[in-house]
């Protein structure tokens, strides 16, 4: 989509701080982190969020979880972490792109926070 900032930034007419790249998604890190270890997961491929996602387009998401995992490993989140997707306006969902937030690097609390 022309006007999705997430696809900009994976076609680099963003910029972002890279944390993973490959064939089918994309990580980076947040712009407004509210963890020590914050970064976004998204698929290239345009999924407009949790909402929209089908038996044809499902395996990019279990390849995202396999991407947390491993980047979970290597950044040494041995603590735990959070993993997060909003969807919809009343969730919060300012991009229209399917995406993950990782938080690390604190406590938090449920549900907020």
């Amino acid at each position: 989509m022309d006007d999705c900032l997430f696809c900009k930034i994976i076609k680099g007419e963003i910029p972002s701080t890279k944390v993973y790249e490959d064939e089918l998604c994309y990580a980076f890190n947040d712009i407004a982190p509210t963890a020590p270890v914050h970064f976004l997961v998204i698929p290239k491929e345009h999924i407009t969020s949790a909402a929209e996602i089908t038996p044809e387009n499902s395996a990019v998401v279990g390849h995202i979880f396999e991407v947390i995992a491993k980047l979970s490993k290597e950044m040494g989140m041995t603590e735990g972490f959070r993993v997060v997707s909003n969807c919809g306006d009343c969730a919060g969902q300012t991009v229209k792109h399917l995406h993950f937030h990782v938080l690390s690097g604190r406590e938090f609390t449920w549900p907020a926070g």
